[in-house]
């Protein structure tokens, strides 16, 4: 049964280059080993080989796998080949930029082929450094590429609890517990959690994701829980 806008769908995916057949990301540990894995930089790098949220209509998941998967149900698994335009987007010509090499002095980088950085807001790649020149591109690695997806769907979320807390998941989170009253929800986050600065700022996204995908919540409270350590106790000789 196809799903509608707003629903919480959550999916096994792999996606392949079709230039090459490369395998650019899965979300699964078998298909990555299969492969031989997955090149370091890889989108995948450092995270966890677990099923990915899609909600439907808000776009947290490019156009083409979007709209795969509002047309299936749960269990069914798909094959889809995306063009440029319903995957990663055409490149752009206009995202390729000329910089000199004193602008990247200025600010203590040393440009290499490869390099990512940040300019002016956006991610951008230095394709090469040539006489005091350098080459960026801002356009997504994967533009202009065509693409296919294997997609599997795994579940229907239909509780706001537990669409909450599948909302935590993405962002690396996982609440002690949530609750919701009306259009309120609360969310603890124990003295499990380790606060740190990676911590504050996957919580504000969190925060930020919860009021754009849940049309239903009006307000959300975020509780935190913190102790000190107990010293360890000496063992007597």
């Amino acid at each position: 049964m196809p799903f509608n806008d707003g629903d919480f769908v959550k999916v096994d995916y792999s996606a392949w280059r079709v230039a090459d057949s490369k395998l650019i990301y899965t979300t699964m540990k078998k298909v990555a080993e299969q492969a031989g894995g997955l090149d370091e930089g890889d989108e995948h790098e450092g995270e966890k080989y677990v099923p990915q949220l899609i909600v439907i209509g808000k776009g947290n998941a490019i156009k083409g796998v979007e709209a795969a998967v509002k047309g299936m149900s749960v269990g069914e698994t798909k094959k889809v080949t995306l063009e440029p335009r319903d995957a990663f987007g055409d490149r752009n010509a206009t995202l390729v930029k000329v910089m000199s090499v004193s602008d990247f002095k200025k600010r203590d980088i040393d440009p290499q082929p490869g390099m990512q950085l940040d300019i002016d807001g956006s991610v951008a790649v230095i394709k090469s450094v040539n006489s005091g020149r350098v080459v960026v591109d801002s356009n997504h690695p994967l533009a202009g590429e065509k693409m296919l997806y294997e997609i599997k769907v795994i579940e229907k979320i239909d509780k706001d609890e537990e669409r909450v807390k599948a909302i935590a998941q993405v962002y690396g989170l996982a609440p002690d517990s949530v609750s919701i009253s009306g259009g309120n929800v609360r969310v603890v986050f124990g003295e499990k959690t380790e606060k740190d600065s990676k911590y504050l700022i996957n919580k504000s996204d969190f925060v930020n994701a919860v009021m754009r995908y849940m049309d239903k919540i009006a307000k959300l409270t975020v509780e935190e829980e913190f102790s000190k350590s107990k010293p360890l106790e000496k063992k007597e000789s």
